[in-house]
């Protein structure tokens, strides 16, 4: 894996960056598509991922193929083709409407701090997804989704909670994720071989 830093992301080969701010040690995936969002620390997209109008939180694992925030036609119009808002692509004398690319703008996905986004799955606008929550491959996700919930099929539906509500509630008020890089390295060991309980018992009492 290549080494990361804090000072500038890694972007590969291909990729498609448009109005994106990007925190520490951030990774985006070959010929991914990234517009209009933002990667907090440590958050990563592996290849062809395609991520419009998204706040994507710290320590986000995006797996490869997913879709984030994609854009909807104008289901009330008569059309639904572009040429009703990308109309200067087709005419010299018809503007773009730009009030429809702002409505679109405004409708913002959030993906939570250390989520999981399986293969291929899809998340819709105004959808936020919790800390800690798994999004299964393939999976279609329409609504919110709890921390630490895991979601499959398409429409997504709970399939079960990773913690218990005590468990899950403690792990959102430590906040791991807000820790500085050299306490997360101090910390490295438990992560790696303690269970998520003997990890709260130590580290938020």
């Amino acid at each position: 894996m290549p080494k990361l830093n804090a000072a500038a992301p890694l972007i590969h080969d291909g990729c498609q960056i448009h109005n994106a701010e990007f925190g520490s040690y951030c990774e985006v995936g070959r010929f991914s598509r990234i517009l209009n969002s933002s990667f907090q620390n440590y958050a990563y997209c592996d290849q062809l991922s395609d991520i419009t109008n998204t706040t994507v939180g710290k320590f986000a694992n995006i797996a490869a193929m997913t879709r984030i925030g994609p854009t909807d036609h104008p289901m009330q119009n008569a059309s639904l083709h572009h040429f009703l808002y990308r109309s200067s692509a087709y005419w010299e004398d018809a503007p773009d409407d730009d009030a429809f690319f702002a409505a679109r703008h405004a409708r913002r996905t959030v993906i939570g701090p250390d989520t999981w986004i399986g293969h291929g799955a899809i998340i819709k606008p105004d959808v936020t997804i919790g800390a800690g929550a798994v999004i299964a491959s393939g999976a279609v996700v329409t609504k919110d989704v709890a921390p630490y919930m895991i979601m499959a099929g398409l429409p997504a539906t709970p399939l079960r909670a990773r913690f218990a509500d005590s468990i899950a509630d403690r792990l959102q008020a430590l906040a791991w994720w807000d820790w500085s890089h050299d306490t997360l390295r101090d910390a490295l060991p438990d992560f790696r071989s303690l269970a998520v309980e003997a990890f709260l018992e130590k580290y938020h009492g």
